[in-house]
């Protein structure tokens, strides 16, 4: 087929390269503009601008795609792209732009939708983190045709992913890229004999855009619930606490069956090569990989060997001994 995609990150880049592997012809390629990152905060572009730029792919990026918003003159100028390219249809992949009516009508048969979950469950911005903070036991990948809705139309394929317990976002989003990557080739193959099912009105749950002030980690939730947001949170924003004034990321924690005794939440009870063990709300939290402020992320044995941490420590307060706050 003759394809637009749209889409910003890794996990669509996935799918742009599985798509030209598959044969597709995809004239005209949509990303987010270039976004500075970086120590030096200097402009980067998307994963899927360098592998569109790689392929010799044209790339518009506007900031908008609504003809009566902010920056109607890029809308305008994706209509004439878009009408000019004349695709059969448009494949959109974590794009994080919203596609008005008028994009959603100009290609022959439609726009269809990779998500990263079983819809209608995890509707919306961050699907992958919030199954694995929800304690999700599976996910997977829909293939929906859009419609105006976030993420309401109705779905072509669906394929489910176990989630293993040490899964964190970064490896379980790879598992989906791929997946995804395949299913919408499927898709595509099959197109004209697909069945569209809409999606059920029960089980609606929303995945909200992933905050950094999430990172702070809480010592007073119990300790399964603070291994998974360690889990989803990982690679962004990462888990945060404090040790006095300084920054501590917790990349890697399992609960530990040992008992808090009545130790306060954020009370470091042992420190040792297998991790260093913290009171929670409800039990007690083991944290294997951390990072300090400037640092590498390290294993638990080699973190101590350069660190204060020590039994009795308080984490999550300020040197007054005050709570953080976010």
């Amino acid at each position: 087929m003759k394809l637009v995609f749209a889409g910003t990150p890794e996990f669509a880049a996935v799918a742009l390269q599985r798509l030209l592997e598959a044969g597709h012809e995809v004239p005209l390629v949509l990303t987010q503009p270039d976004r500075p990152a970086g120590r030096g905060m200097k402009l980067q572009p998307s994963a899927v601008k360098l592998l569109a730029l790689d392929h010799g792919l044209q790339v518009a990026q506007p900031r908008s795609l609504r003809l009566d918003g902010k920056f109607p003159e890029d809308a305008q100028a994706t209509q004439w792209l878009l009408r000019d390219v004349g695709a059969d249809a448009m494949v959109v992949a974590a794009y994080g732009l919203i596609l008005p009516q008028w994009v959603l009508d100009t290609p022959a048969k439609g726009c269809l939708n990779i998500h990263a979950s079983l819809l209608p469950r995890w509707r919306g911005a961050a699907p992958i983190h919030r199954a694995i903070e929800a304690g999700d036991l599976e996910t997977g990948v829909t293939i929906m045709l859009m419609d105006a809705g976030l993420d309401t139309g109705d779905m072509l394929l669906m394929e489910r992913l176990p989630i293993a317990a040490d899964d964190s976002t970064a490896r379980l989003h790879d598992k989906l890229a791929a997946l995804g990557g395949r299913l919408i080739v499927d898709a595509l193959a099959r197109l004209d004999t697909l069945r569209r099912t809409p999606q059920p009105t029960e089980g609606v749950t929303y995945a909200h855009k992933i905050e950094k002030h999430e990172a702070l980690i809480d010592w007073t939730q119990a300790a399964e619930l603070l291994a998974r947001r360690v889990r989803a949170f990982d690679p962004f924003p990462g888990a945060l606490t404090h040790v006095g004034s300084d920054n501590l990321k917790v990349w890697s924690a399992r609960v530990d069956p040992g008992d808090a005794a009545g130790a306060a939440p954020g009370t470091v009870l042992g420190c040792d090569a297998q991790g260093v063990r913290v009171a929670t709300g409800q039990g007690v939290l083991c944290l294997t990989e951390l990072q300090r402020a400037g640092g590498k992320r390290l294993p638990a044995a080699q973190f101590l060997a350069g660190a204060g941490l020590r039994p009795g420590l308080r984490l999550g307060q300020n040197d007054t001994g005050a709570p953080h706050v976010s």
